[in-house]
C-alpha cells in the first residue's frame, strides 16, 4: 500500500499574535501525533507547520489511507471466575466476550479463541482479536478534534453559527477565533472531515488585500505553501516569514549606513511576523529632538505601542530612524511612511511630557508617597517595604566594606522605589528602576547611587547582567532577599507554573550574585540577618527559603551541564559559599576521573551507612586500640594524607585536595577486607568506628563522595 502526503488548513480571523507561533506548533505536532498513534502515520513522517495571521495549517508526509489491523491480545478476568467446574464459559465471560463483540454463539468457537496464561500466581483469559485499522476519514477526524481541542489557546472565544435550513437557528462554537474555512486533501483528493461547523474543501483565502485570486485553490497537498504564495501572496510558513523580515530589516538598516542597525529584540520579531501575512520593511523618521528623551523611553513606545523596530548606531545610541513591518506593498510607500510616522508622533511627545514633569520633583519628595501604595495586604505598603530593604542593605553593606558601602547602599535603598510614582513608569512599568537612575541623576546624586538604583532589579531574567558596583549589588541582594523571607514567611509560595511574585527568579538573582561575584556572604546567613526587619509580620520560613534557593541552584548547574551525580555531590554538603561551588564541581569532575575514585566513593557510602546505624560516633582514635595490621595502616595513611588534604582545602585547592586523598583508596580497601568493625569488643568497636568518623571527615569536605557511587 502506498502512502500519500496530508495538508490540512483552518482559515480563521485574525489569530492572536503573541501566541501564533505556538498555536502554529501545537495544531501541527498534535495532529501528527494523533494520526501516529492510530497507525495512520509513522516516525517517518515530516510534519511542517503553517501560521499566519489567519491560519493554521500543518503538512503530514506518508500518511496511510488506511492503517494496517493489528493483532491485540486482552486479558479477560482469571480463570477461576472465567471458566465454570467443568471448563465451560461462565456467564460473566460470555458478558465480558460480547462487550468486546465477539461472536459467543458457537461455543466451541468461543473457547478456541482463548489463552490460558500465568497472570502472577494465578491463571487469566486472554482472548485474541484482529482489530480493524482506521481509516484516513475516521482518523483525520478524529486526530482533528483532539488538535483543536489540545490547542493552548491563552482565551477561548464563543461564536454562534447559523445552522441549516430544516434546523433553523443558532449554534455557539468556542474557538481562539472564528472559523470561516477548512482544507483538507490526501494528495489531490478532499477528505471529508468536519470541524467547528465547517466542511472540508480544497480552497482558502488569500492575503486580505493582495490576494490575485479569490479563493485559492490548492491542488495538491504538497502545493500548499507555493500556491498560497503565488495566488494568495501569503507566505505561509511562520518561520520563513521571520526569516524575511530579519533579511529586509537588515537590508533597511544598511541603507540607513553609519553602523545603523534595528534593536535586537526576538519577542518583537515573533509577534510581528504574526502580525503580517506578506512583510514590506519601510523606513521612516522622527523629528532629533525628541532624542534629549531617555532611549529607553523612545524605543519602548515605538515597540510597545507600534510594533517598530528602532534603528541604532554602531555604539548602541538611538537614533531618529525606525522601521515599520507594513502588511501591504504599494507602489507609492509615501502614505503608508507618512502615516506611521504622523501615528509615532503623539507617542514621543507623550514620552517627552512625562520625562518633563517627571525631573520637577526629586526621588527624595517622592519617599513619603510610597506610604499610601500597598504592597501587599500581609506585609504592608511600599514605604515599608523601602524600609526593609534598607534595614537589610545597610547589614548587607556593612559586611561586605564598611561604614562607606552602608551608606551608599542605604541611600540607594531608599530611593530605589521613588520612580514608581512617577508618570513615565505609570504609564511604562517596564522602565522601572531606569528612570530611577535617570532622574537620581537630575537630582545631583553620585554615578554610583544612580547606577545602583537603576541596576537593584538586576538580573531582571536568565542572562541578565548583573549589577555594575557593589553598591547596586547590595541593594539588589537586599530588595530580592526581602521578597523572598516576607513571601516565604507569610506562606506565599510558588506552585506549580505560578509564580506571581517571581520567587523562582528572586532566588536565581540571589545565587547568580553570591556566586559569579564570588561574595563573602554565606546563604543561610544572609536569609537570617533579614528576618528581622519584619518585626513580627512574618513566621520563620528560612528552613524552607534555604530549601528552594539550594533546588534553584541545582536546576541552574544542570543547565550548565554538570551531571546530576557530581550536583548532588557538592550540594548534599549545603556549601554556605556559592562563590566556591563551581570550584568544588571541576574538583569532583577531576576526581571522577581517576582510577581509584569509583572504590573510594563505594567506601565512602558504605561507611555513611555504619555510621548512620552507629548513632552518636565520636571523631576519636586511640592508637592503643589499633589491633589489627589493615586499621593500623590505615590509621598511618590517614596520618599523611588527611593534614595534606586539609591544608590545601583550607587554601581553596579542592582539586588537589580530593586527589590527595585518592591515595587512600588501597589501605581503605585493606581495612574492609580485614577488620572487623562491629567487634564484640565495645572499646574495639567504638574506636573503629572513631576511626572511620575522621576518615569520613577528611574525604568529605569538598562533596559527599559517597553520591558518586553507583
Amino acid at each position: 500500500m502506498t502512502t500519500k502526503n496530508l495538508l490540512v488548513e483552518l482559515f480563521v480571523e485574525e489569530l492572536p499574535p503573541k501566541a501564533l507561533k505556538k498555536l502554529g506548533e501545537a495544531f501541527a505536532s498534535q495532529l501528527a501525533d494523533q494520526l501516529r498513534a492510530q497507525g495512520l502515520a509513522n516516525d517517518d513522517s515530516v510534519v511542517t507547520s503553517f501560521a499566519s495571521p489567519r491560519r493554521l495549517a500543518a503538512h503530514v508526509s506518508h500518511v496511510w489511507l488506511k492503517a494496517a489491523d493489528k493483532a491485540v491480545q486482552q486479558k479477560l478476568m482469571p480463570v477461576s471466575v472465567g471458566l465454570t467446574a467443568d471448563g465451560q464459559a461462565s456467564p460473566a465471560l460470555l458478558k465480558k466476550l460480547q462487550a468486546l463483540g465477539a461472536d459467543v454463539s458457537d461455543p466451541v468457537a468461543t473457547m478456541a479463541a482463548l489463552k490460558r496464561a500465568p497472570d502472577g500466581k494465578a491463571e487469566a483469559l486472554f482472548y485474541d482479536s484482529l482489530v480493524t485499522g482506521a481509516t484516513l476519514d475516521t482518523g483525520l477526524q478524529k486526530a482533528l478534534d483532539e488538535a483543536i481541542r489540545l490547542l493552548p489557546i491563552p482565551k477561548v472565544m464563543s461564536y454562534q453559527l447559523e445552522t441549516d435550513c430544516e434546523l433553523p437557528g443558532w449554534t455557539s462554537v468556542n474557538f481562539v477565533r472564528p472559523a470561516h474555512s477548512l482544507l483538507a486533501l490526501y494528495g489531490n483528493t478532499v477528505v471529508p472531515v468536519k470541524v467547528l461547523g465547517l466542511t472540508a474543501g480544497n480552497t482558502t483565502q488569500g492575503h486580505r488585500f493582495e490576494a490575485k485570486v479569490s479563493p485559492v485553490v490548492i491542488a495538491d497537498a504538497d502545493q500548499y505553501a507555493a500556491t498560497l504564495l503565488k495566488d494568495g501572496t501569503v507566505i505561509a510558513s511562520f518561520a520563513e516569514r521571520r526569516a524575511e523580515i530579519v533579511r529586509q530589516l537588515a537590508a533597511a538598516a544598511a541603507v540607513v549606513g553609519q553602523g545603523a542597525r534595528p534593536i535586537d529584540d526576538e519577542a518583537l520579531l515573533d509577534e510581528v511576523t504574526g502580525l503580517v501575512e506578506h512583510p514590506n520593511v519601510l523606513t521612516c523618521s522622527f523629528e532629533a529632538e525628541f532624542l534629549n528623551v531617555p532611549q529607553e523611553c523612545l524605543i519602548l513606545t515605538m515597540k510597545a505601542n507600534q510594533k517598530y523596530f528602532p534603528l541604532v548606531d554602531a555604539a548602541g545610541k538611538l537614533t531618529n530612524k525606525f522601521l515599520v513591518v507594513s502588511n501591504i506593498s504599494p507602489e507609492d510607500t509615501s502614505f503608508v511612511i507618512g502615516g506611521n510616522e504622523r501615528v509615532v508622533r503623539p507617542r514621543l511627545a507623550d514620552a517627552k511630557f512625562f520625562f518633563d514633569q517627571d525631573r520637577k520633583k526629586t526621588l527624595e519628595s517622592r519617599v513619603a508617597g510610597l506610604d499610601k501604595v500597598v504592597y501587599h495586604n500581609k506585609l504592608g505598603t511600599q514605604g515599608e517595604r523601602v524600609e526593609r530593604v534598607r534595614a537589610i542593605a545597610k547589614a548587607i553593606g556593612q559586611q561586605l566594606g564598611g561604614d562607606g558601602l552602608a551608606q551608599s547602599a542605604d541611600t540607594a535603598a531608599k530611593l530605589a522605589k521613588s520612580d514608581l510614582l512617577t508618570d513615565m513608569v505609570g504609564e511604562f512599568p517596564e522602565l522601572q528602576g531606569i528612570m530611577g537612575g535617570y532622574y537620581a541623576r537630575h537630582d545631583g546624586l553620585s554615578e554610583e547611587v544612580a547606577d545602583a538604583i537603576e541596576d537593584h532589579y538586576k538580573p531582571r531574567f536568565a542572562g541578565d547582567e548583573l549589577p555594575r558596583n557593589t553598591t547596586g549589588l547590595v541593594v539588589a541582594l537586599a530588595d530580592k532577599l526581602e521578597t523572598l523571607v516576607g513571601m516565604f514567611g507569610i506562606g506565599n509560595l510558588p506552585t506549580g507554573d505560578k509564580d506571581p511574585f517571581a520567587l523562582r527568579r528572586h532566588a536565581l538573582g540571589v545565587i547568580r550574585m553570591l556566586a559569579e561575584k564570588d561574595l563573602e556572604l554565606n546563604v543561610g546567613d544572609l536569609v537570617a540577618a533579614a528576618q528581622p526587619a519584619f518585626c513580627d509580620k512574618i513566621t520563620d520560613a528560612g528552613a524552607a527559603l534555604i530549601d528552594f534557593m539550594f533546588d534553584r541552584l541545582a536546576g541552574s548547574l544542570r543547565e550548565q551541564g554538570y551531571s546530576a551525580q557530581e550536583v548532588d555531590a557538592v550540594l548534599a554538603l549545603r556549601p554556605q559559599r556559592l562563590g566556591d561551588v563551581a570550584k568544588r564541581l571541576e574538583a569532583v569532575r577531576s576526581f571522577a576521573a581517576l582510577p581509584e575514585a569509583a572504590a573510594l566513593a563505594a567506601a565512602n557510602k558504605r561507611i555513611g551507612n555504619i555510621l548512620k546505624k552507629a548513632g552518636e560516633v565520636d571523631a576519636h582514635v586511640s592508637e592503643v586500640l589499633l589491633k589489627e595490621p589493615a586499621e593500623i595502616a590505615l590509621y598511618a595513611a590517614m596520618q599523611d594524607v588527611a593534614p595534606r588534604a586539609k591544608t590545601q582545602f583550607e587554601a581553596g585547592d579542592y582539586t588537589a585536595s580530593l586527589q590527595t586523598l585518592a591515595a587512600l583508596r588501597a589501605p581503605v580497601d585493606a581495612f574492609f577486607d580485614g577488620v572487623m568493625v562491629n567487634a564484640e569488643e565495645m572499646d574495639l568497636r567504638l574506636n573503629r568506628q572513631g576511626l572511620l568518623k575522621t576518615l569520613h571527615e577528611a574525604m568529605n569536605r569538598v562533596a559527599d563522595l559517597s553520591r558518586l557511587a553507583a
